[in-house]
């Protein structure tokens, strides 16, 4: 047998101890000391201070394990330890989390957390104090319980079921919430990673309690209070962007920043003034390890739950798939301000959703009177209330105060929306209110008179905010339900200097045989004043400025516990409203439960969406009639796509006259003076405003060294034979036209797309000078037609396919680029709504000129520049070949020369079958149609290939001569 257990009856530790351990086995004839006894009551009033974060006699909080543990030994006469444990382990666990929960509040309160943080611990505390209010008012009732029943444990476990379920539901939501990084010394999260976190994961756990059963409401509106109340700052960081052009955002939480070094006035303005924030993808650990003592409750406080890697952190979901609009409608309104108007309405400074202007920087209104973050607690009240759609209602109405018959529907209806609508419109005094009183709600019970209306003229500070004395607006109430006192309460009526009296002091100094007179007993001021009229007035203004600054200065405001300043003071701007709508949903029963992307839909989204609609509109209106955008464009058109017929008619026949000759045109004032020459003798001259808007520059050379070199317009003369060629096709790549476009028009067509511009022009310059060298040939050919009838016929038959070619493309090109392609720009201008949508139509435009122009970075689109530039170049040999035989040549040139044509007629044959294998592939074709017209003009009549799309074979010269017939042999022979 093992030794039996021993009994010190001189150690009451160990005697204590045996004790306790033979009941902890079951053994109940041993009774535990009777110190540590308690009953029932006692143990239920312990629990209900202990979920009220208190310790008392017999639970206490260990900061060791950070858990509420029980007083060793404590025990009751009719439960067991067992059941004890079990019953009071529950409320343990539930105190504990409640306390852990403050511990996590206070320590982001300390931290001064960005204000979507605070929010969200704002609204954890609410739900902290909803909780262990709960628990006290269940303290109170048993305290005046006057029944005589005793409440039990087990009665307790079924009221405080909520209290209990819920308050491990915040901890976790809480724990999940805000990240381990967070409370790092230095922590690597940003105020908008934070943010972003912090939203998303109420957005998607609100998203996932959204479908509740029976008695599983409170979840969802604890969520829900937690999601508004968090999201309310960022909300009202959206109101000053969206309806004031402002990016209020001193702690970056917003998923845009301002780029500081690029202003309003600047040609980048538009892409790099403000900018979305760079994503970043990391694993946020949202868990913690909250210590407990007890293991079972450990294995949920300390669950983990990694949110893992996102694809994007730099917005919140609710926003992201118009946050590129947002940021572009603030930019707008920046615009809007810093142009002035040409009108006579003045600068707009703000437009609300409504298309109203707000004159004013800092505007009081946004949507029908309310500020964004109003507007959505108004119709949250009502979607979730009642399940009202409060958008269609407000979005009907231009002016809700404007619409008497409106607001009398609305003020009569018992709907909490309705309520809380009218309410903040009062208060705003945007609607008259019923009473007779004519200052307003502020005092509404008292009657009219004489002596209260005297008074209100007086004292106008005593009606709305005194900053001056807040407590003269804390106690409106007071001084309503109080008006006789008014004058007695009122500094300035009961205004003296106190009295000073020096009798005592004057009888020691100079006794009563002085000889003083009566006048001289005291200097009591209270009875008279000794000083001239002047100083009296003086006194008098003097005591007219207490009045107004001091209207009530002996009052003070009578003490609330946990009252809100937006019930303290004065209606207060993003404040007020959404605080009691909050406070409303703690307690409503919802009809129905929403999803989070329903509730932004209706509630937020669509009041942005017509905010951004709205700004487009205004801005798309100035951009087409006072800055002139699409007569910008034209001057564009009629520049870059050689759109005026004689604007560059002279500066290129120069040009093209220097190449032919060989002579040197590196000097850009000697080009800039041919242009402005050929602007000035032009009928398009009027397109430009200002002529030195365009300016011609020669492009520079750079070698592998970064060193300048002489551009090949400089290279000396070539002989007589090659000097058409001396530059190639590719000489024209040199010129580079710039024009000034007028700012704000600049933020569309800026120096990029000044470029692509450019490359298009450059390309029509290769086209114009092929179709200018083949006029020319032809001049020299029908001169010489008394040559050799063979070699004639054969130069004649290949400048025709030449100058076909050449014709059918300029024509090709005329029709696409020039006329169908500023077609579809203006069609796509009428459709766009908003300065991002205008850009993306205009590169559009440029993107669709420079495919039909193949001059885009594209593989096919540089097979088939390859092929055109080719032939392009065929036709300037030709004409070389022309003018070497204008000029007499020998016989062995001229053999030369023949042979020269045989291969250029090759070379473009096998162009030609190339560009039609190529253009017309049916998958070519089907993503870019307009290749099938292209094909039908160089192909005309099927010439080329047939309409099987089978290539003929390409004939001989004799062939060709059959073809065209016997009436055009005859002018030629």
């Amino acid at each position: 047998m093992g030794k039996p257990l021993c009994y010190d009856a001189g150690n009451p530790e160990a005697s204590q101890a045996l004790i306790n351990k033979i009941y902890s086995v079951g053994l109940h004839f041993a009774t535990p000391v009777s110190s540590l006894r308690t009953n029932e009551l006692h143990l239920v009033r312990s629990v209900l201070q202990m979920l009220q974060g208190y310790s008392g006699s017999l639970f206490y909080w260990d900061v060791n394990v950070n858990s509420f543990q029980p007083k060793s030994g404590m025990y009751v006469n009719h439960l067991s330890h067992t059941s004890l444990d079990a019953i009071v382990s529950q409320f343990m666990y539930a105190a504990t989390c409640l306390q852990l929960i403050e511990i996590l509040v206070n320590r982001v309160e300390k931290s001064k957390g960005s204000p979507t943080l605070r929010a969200f611990v704002s609204s954890v505390s609410a739900w902290l104090k909803r909780w262990r209010d709960i628990a006290l008012k269940e303290e109170v009732r048993i305290s005046k319980d006057d029944n005589g029943t005793t409440p039990t444990l087990l009665g307790l476990a079924s009221s405080l079921s909520s209290l209990c379920s819920g308050a491990e539901s915040l901890l976790q939501i809480v724990h999940s919430a805000i990240p381990q990084v967070y409370f790092e010394s230095n922590p690597s999260l940003s105020a908008a990673e934070l943010a972003v976190h912090v939203l998303d994961y109420l957005y998607k756990k609100l998203d996932e309690v959204c479908l509740v059963q029976g008695g599983e409401e409170e979840d969802y509106q604890m969520l829900l209070h937690l999601f508004i109340g968090s999201i309310l700052p960022y909300i009202e960081g959206l109101d000053s962007w969206l309806f004031e052009g402002t990016l209020d955002d001193p702690y970056e939480e917003m998923f845009f920043y301002a780029n500081t070094a690029v202003s309003v006035d600047e040609a980048d303005f538009w892409e790099k003034s403000y900018l979305l924030r760079q994503v970043r993808c990391q694993i946020l650990d949202v868990g913690r390890a909250a210590p407990s003592g007890a293991s079972d409750r450990a294995s949920v406080v300390n669950d983990k739950k990694g949110v893992g890697q996102r694809e994007s952190i730099s917005c919140p979901l609710f926003i992201k798939d118009i946050a590129k609009s947002i940021v572009s409608a603030g930019k707008s309104l920046q615009l809007i301000r810093h142009i002035p108007m040409t009108s006579s309405e003045g600068s707009c400074c703000g437009i609300d959703g409504f298309g109203n202007l707000n004159k004013g920087v800092d505007r009081e209104e946004s949507i029908a009177g309310l500020t964004l973050s109003e507007v959505f607690c108004v119709s949250l009240a009502g979607l979730v209330g009642h399940g009202d759609h409060v958008f269609q209602y407000i979005a009907s109405k231009q002016k809700l105060e404007c619409d008497d018959g409106v607001i009398e529907s609305v003020r009569g209806s018992e709907k909490t929306w309705c309520k809380f609508l009218v309410d903040t419109l009062l208060e705003k005094r945007l609607i008259e209110t019923k009473s007779p009183r004519a200052y307003g709600k502020s005092f509404p019970h008292v009657e009219v008179d004489s002596m209260v209306a005297d008074l209100v003229e007086k004292f106008p500070l005593s009606r709305s905010l005194c900053q001056e004395n807040p407590v003269t607006t804390v106690c409106q109430k007071i001084l309503s339900k109080n008006v006789d006192a008014w004058k007695t309460l009122n500094l300035s009526r009961n205004f003296s200097l106190p009295p000073l009296n020096d009798e005592v002091l004057r009888e020691a100094i100079f006794g009563w045989e002085s000889g003083s007179t009566s006048s001289a007993n005291g200097t009591n001021y209270t009875f008279g004043f000794r000083f001239g009229e002047s100083e009296h007035n003086r006194s008098q203004d003097d005591s007219k400025m207490l009045q107004l600054l001091f209207p009530f200065p002996t009052l003070l405001p009578s003490f609330q516990d946990d009252l809100c300043m937006s019930e303290l003071l004065p209606f207060q701007k993003n404040s007020t409203l959404p605080s009691r709508v909050l406070t409303w949903i703690q307690y409503f029963e919802p009809r129905s439960t929403p999803l989070p992307v329903v509730i932004v839909q209706e509630c937020l989204t669509a009041y942005i969406q017509k905010q951004v609609d709205c700004i487009g509109r205004h801005v798309l209106s100035k951009l087409m009639n006072d800055w002139k955008l699409m007569d910008e464009l034209a001057v564009l058109r009629a520049i870059y796509l050689l759109g005026s017929g004689d604007l560059l008619q002279h500066f290129l026949t120069v040009i093209f006259n220097k190449l032919d000759k060989g002579e040197t045109w590196d000097d850009d004032f000697e080009l800039n003076t041919i242009l402005q020459e050929s602007i000035r003798n032009s009928a398009d001259g009027v397109l430009l405003s200002v002529p030195d808007s365009l300016v011609v520059s020669l492009t520079k050379i750079q070698d592998l060294n970064g060193n300048e070199q002489p551009s090949m317009a400089s290279l000396p003369s070539t002989p007589r034979k090659s000097c058409a060629n001396s530059l190639g096709m590719d000489g024209l790549d040199l010129l580079q036209f710039t024009y000034k476009v007028s700012w704000p028009l600049e933020l569309i067509a800026n120096a990029e797309a000044i470029k692509k511009y450019n490359q298009v022009m450059g390309f029509l310059l290769k086209v114009k000078r092929a179709k200018f060298v083949l006029d020319k040939a032809r001049r020299w050919m029908w001169k010489g037609r008394g040559r050799a009838a063979n070699s004639y016929k054969h130069h004649w038959l290949v400048e025709q396919k030449l100058l076909h070619f050449v014709d059918a493309f300029h024509q090709y090109v005329m029709d696409r680029v020039y006329h169908n392609a500023w077609r579809e720009l203006c069609e796509g201008m009428a459709a766009a709504r908003s300065l991002d949508e205008v850009i993306e139509v205009h590169d559009l435009y440029l993107l669709t000129i420079q495919r039909q122009c193949f001059v885009v970075p594209d593989k096919l689109w540089a097979l088939i520049a390859t092929r055109i530039n080719n032939i392009l170049g065929l036709a300037l040999d030709f004409y070389s070949i022309q003018l070497t035989l204008s000029g007499g040549a020998v016989s062995a040139i001229k053999a030369k020369c023949e042979m020269e044509v045989d291969r250029i007629e090759k070379q473009f044959d096998d162009c030609i079958a190339f560009l039609l294998r190529v253009l017309s592939f049916k998958l070519n074709v089907g993503h870019f149609p307009h290749l099938a017209d292209l094909v039908t003009r160089i192909n005309y009549n099927h010439f080329y290939m047939s309409d099987t799309g089978n290539l003929r074979t390409l004939p001989s010269s004799e062939n060709i001569t059959s073809r065209l017939g016997k009436a055009f042999l005859g002018r030629t022979d």
